[in-house]
């Protein structure tokens, strides 16, 4: 085991080991630490730990001294001037008529090398522009040329997730990033959905590509031939990340059913034909491979929410509908009649005897029968035949 201490020198920049040499390093204390470059500063970020002989590469380079009133006000005045050389080197590479992007400016700690960082499409001869520099700063200098990643990291920024960039806040190292990722996990291949702001790929579908890796090797591919507790069909879709996937069963016209995938049986992987001699299995052997979950995914609810079955649903609900149409029929019906209108029939009857008198019969001698179907009659005045129409002639 070795004891060591993490350090980076810049926001989002790598983390480096190295060998306290005896000191107690707290988590954000700043230290001066001997690097190939010289003495450098740095900020802890890991304060001392054990790690395994392994995961060191030696030798470790030690800490010098923990950082002091005089340290931190020499790289305060280190920020300074950095700001004043980028100016002054974009205006030499306008002169010079370079095409190239200046993006940071680095100091030395003791302020003896000065680091220009930049990027361009294609290599750059900036030889007069090296002179140039040294001649105005009177240091050594250095242009390092770096790609549009490292000057996303550098300047920061947000990300269209609403946080800053992951390679300025914890990345230390950028992994590769490549079109298959997206594709496994089902994402749109528009570019400008799946590329950060420095217009490569983002590097967050690395984050969940092992767990979609994983759940690709337990989900039947699309299209593949299957067995499911309501029968065989073909795989429309799938769904990794819930395991689910829907079925096209061949004896229904239905839309394709959603099943977990331990509800289903591969008989024939991806596209291809039918297996030849093929027969599907008997009812009851297929309902063994229904599951409680499964059951529940196709109702959409708990196993105590009540009856799943659509048709009972809308028995249910046509039946409340049927008690409730007729009051709603007569209320249309008696609109404007107060409270008369909640009692129909009566009002009937009572307009029925009011409209025939004591004694008055039908044709045909028979009793007025009120609130019948006769009813519609007893506005109409008695009908007599003409004379000399008939049998009432000689009366």
């Amino acid at each position: 085991m070795t004891e060591i201490i993490s350090v980076r020198f810049r926001p989002g920049g790598k983390q480096y080991y190295f060998d306290p040499a005896g000191l107690t390093v707290a988590e954000g204390r700043g230290v001066i630490v001997e690097t190939g470059k010289g003495l450098e500063y740095g900020t802890c970020v890991r304060r001392n730990t054990m790690v395994e002989d392994g995961a060191v590469v030696q030798p470790l380079r030690p800490v010098v001294r923990l950082a002091n009133e005089r340290d931190e006000r020499q790289v305060r005045e280190n920020r300074g001037r950095e700001k004043e050389a980028l100016r002054t080197c974009q205006q030499l590479v306008e002169r010079h008529g370079l095409d190239m992007k200046l993006v940071q400016v680095e100091y030395s700690f003791d302020g003896n090398k000065i680091l220009f960082f930049f990027t361009s499409d294609g290599r750059v001869d900036f030889r007069a522009l090296v002179k140039d520099l040294a001649g105005v700063f009177r240091a050594r200098i250095e242009l390092r040329q770096i790609g549009v990643r490292d000057e996303a990291r550098m300047l920061g920024g947000f990300g269209i997730c609403g946080k800053p960039f992951c390679c300025s806040q914890f990345l230390d190292e950028f992994q590769p990033v490549s079109i298959k990722m997206a594709k496994t996990q089902n994402l749109s291949l528009n570019p400008t959905k799946i590329s950060g702001t420095c217009g490569r790929l983002m590097c967050c579908l690395k984050y969940e590509q092992g767990a979609y890796e994983d759940a690709v090797k337990r989900c039947p591919r699309q299209e593949s031939f299957v067995e499911c507790p309501d029968g065989v069909g073909t795989v429309s879709s799938v769904n990794l990340l819930r395991e689910q996937v829907k079925v096209r069963l061949e004896d229904s016209t239905e839309q394709p059913k959603s099943y977990l995938t331990d509800e289903i049986r591969v008989v024939r992987p991806g596209k291809g034909r039918r297996p030849e001699g093929y027969e599907p299995p008997a009812k009851g052997e297929l309902e063994k491979l229904r599951t409680q979950e499964g059951e529940q995914l196709r109702s959409g609810r708990k196993l105590s929410d009540g009856p799943a079955d659509l048709g009972q649903v809308l028995e249910r609900y046509l039946g409340d509908a049927g008690q409730k149409q007729p009051e709603k029929q007569g209320g249309r019906r008696n609109k404007g009649h107060g409270k008369a209108a909640s009692q129909p029939q009566p009002k009937q009857d009572r307009g029925s005897r009011q409209a025939q008198p004591k004694g008055a019969a039908q044709e045909g001698g028979q009793p007025a029968q009120a609130g019948g179907q006769n009813h519609k009659r007893r506005y109409r005045p008695h009908h007599r035949r003409r004379p000399g129409g008939g049998q009432d002639q000689g009366s």
